[in-house]
């Protein structure tokens, strides 16, 4: 797996690219991670509904082709794009966000602090507060998008939408857990948590 770190680009931007990756991309095409942040923005997944949305003031709302509903990306955050052959490897989506979800949870262990994964509501929480979101879109057995965990960054937007769909979702960044580390330190950890989950979800 190619890891690439992109720095701070726009959403638009990484959306299209992604979706030329993963329209282009054949059989021997070396799967992709990519790691980034974000210029404020929402996004709307392709089930997002405009009740979930409030006053946005002047963050643009982009509609985009990812699973679930409306999210914030902004700087602080960290975006995992996970370009990855599911049928090659022979993973399910199902797995795909488990394996997601398992880094996050590993990640955050090392600090000391315990989460969990939802069934009814993907992502990781910290007790009832969210710290990561996942979104997932497949075409031709190949996923992309992917998750957000947040590290140190403005939450107050999420206060103008229901996040995730989730009227009253309290979110929360490492930071605010009293985890100071730099974003190219949550990178190289995300990293090593997610190719150990991968490397565990080929062998089971």
């Amino acid at each position: 797996m190619l890891v690439k770190d992109l720095g701070l680009t726009e959403f638009q931007e990484s959306s299209e690219a992604m979706r030329n990756f993963t329209l282009q991309r054949d059989e021997k095409t070396e799967d992709e991670l990519w790691l980034l942040e974000h210029q404020a923005v929402f996004t709307q997944g392709i089930n997002g509904k405009d009740e979930h949305v409030f006053d946005t003031g002047n963050i643009p709302v982009i509609k985009t082709d990812r699973g679930g509903q409306v999210t914030y990306h902004g700087p602080g955050q960290l975006i995992a794009y996970t370009l990855i052959d599911l049928k090659r490897q022979h993973i399910g989506v199902r797995e795909m966000v488990s394996c997601l979800e398992n880094a996050v949870i590993q990640f955050l262990a090392q600090y000391g602090i315990e989460s969990q994964a939802r069934n009814d509501a993907p992502g990781v929480y910290v007790d009832d507060r969210k710290i990561a979101s996942l979104g997932l879109r497949v075409k031709r057995g190949a996923c992309y998008h992917g998750l957000s965990l947040n590290i140190d960054m403005d939450l107050s937007p999420f206060t103008r939408i229901n996040p995730c769909g989730y009227q009253g979702m309290e979110m929360i960044d490492l930071k605010r857990l009293g985890i100071l580390i730099t974003m190219d330190e949550a990178k190289q950890q995300f990293v090593s948590a997610f190719e150990r989950q991968m490397r565990q979800q080929l062998n089971d």
